[in-house]
């Protein structure tokens, strides 16, 4: 298994966009805080999701051993369209891919459903940038439950749509597939998010459509949804802090495993460019393992790095004492 000295990709000490390095010039407002605003329609569905899923727990035994392959098979294609498509890729510019590529990370974004690819992105490359101030769309310092869901629940707060507004984002907007997908995202949702994961069961091997809706559909969207929320809460928590010790985004295995490798949150916090998320390759990292298939098939190039002398450095200089290599 390749590790950090091994690997091919070379350092690159400029990222291709600057959107998501963290802005030490914003001031959050004086004076108290605006009023928070349920989004009541967001409470309902998000808790008929819930249940949902739940029910589809109740159900997982009833399933046959093909639609446990299909339930897993389409959680890792809609993780891989966040973590590989909408985070790796389309927020941070980390690796440059091609268009076939694309277009199959577009389509298992849509199974995500967590809002079409350019949202996603500028809505991260906001959080980056102005992390846990009252700018950050997510911001931890508002709780676990808060940075978790609760931000989906409530209007966001008027310096997260104002700072958004003010993102650079051509790059998104320049790109076909980012545009297409949001012109027709309504569509591929239903489509990949709830149609295929129900009807191949169904129709293919003669699933119960009960069984086929609630389980590879609802349940693995729940799963996905609450596993890259995880990232967003827990990995702002817990964890230890082994390159920057004076932000909040730590280290968190439990996170890292549950998000095929986006739980090494402090390295992706201090080198937000660097493609594996990560100094340790494949290490619990599924999607950087993902990525580096589809370099060796030719189908995507340039992964961005890190260089070990760096991160050493880095530790070292601001990390809180921990770090540990290998």
């Amino acid at each position: 298994m390749p590790d950090r000295e091994i690997k091919s990709p070379i350092w690159r000490p400029e990222p291709e966009t600057t959107e998501d390095v963290f802005d030490h010039t914003y001031k959050e407002k004086e004076g108290p805080k605006p009023v928070t605003v349920v989004v009541w329609r967001n409470v309902i569905l998000m808790s008929l999701l819930h249940i949902g899923a739940l029910y589809g727990l109740v159900l997982l035994p009833s399933a046959s051993a093909l639609t446990l392959i299909w339930f897993c098979a389409c959680w890792l294609f809609s993780a891989m369209g966040i973590t590989a498509g909408a985070h790796r890729l389309w927020s941070h510019r980390s690796y440059k891919a091609s268009l076939p590529l694309q277009i199959f990370l577009a389509f298992a974004n849509s199974m995500a459903f967590q809002n079409d690819i350019y949202e996603w992105s500028r809505d991260h490359r906001v959080h980056h940038k102005y992390s846990e101030t009252d700018a950050d769309p997510h911001n931890a310092v508002r709780g676990f439950f808060f940075s978790h869901i609760g931000w989906l629940l409530v209007r966001k707060h008027p310096d997260v749509i104002e700072k958004g507004r003010k993102l650079e984002l051509d790059d998104l907007k320049a790109d076909k597939v980012v545009m297409f997908q949001r012109r027709f995202y309504k569509s591929s949702v239903l489509l990949m998010c709830f149609s295929v994961p129900t009807l191949v069961p169904w129709l293919v091997w003669g699933e119960s459509l009960w069984v086929a809706y609630f389980v590879p559909a609802l349940l693995r969207y729940a799963l996905v949804l609450n596993a890259t929320w995880l990232v967003n809460s827990a990995a702002h928590m817990w964890g230890n802090r082994p390159y920057n010790g004076s932000i909040r985004p730590r280290e968190n295995r439990f996170v890292t495993f549950s998000t095929v490798g986006e739980g090494f949150h402090n390295y992706h916090h201090t080198f937000p460019f660097d493609y594996a998320t990560s100094e340790f390759g494949w290490k619990l990292n599924l999607t950087t393992c993902f990525i580096d298939f589809m370099c060796f098939l030719g189908l995507a190039r340039e992964p961005k790095v890190v260089s070990r002398e760096a991160v050493l450095a880095r530790a070292q200089r601001t990390g809180d004492g921990s770090h540990q290599s290998g």
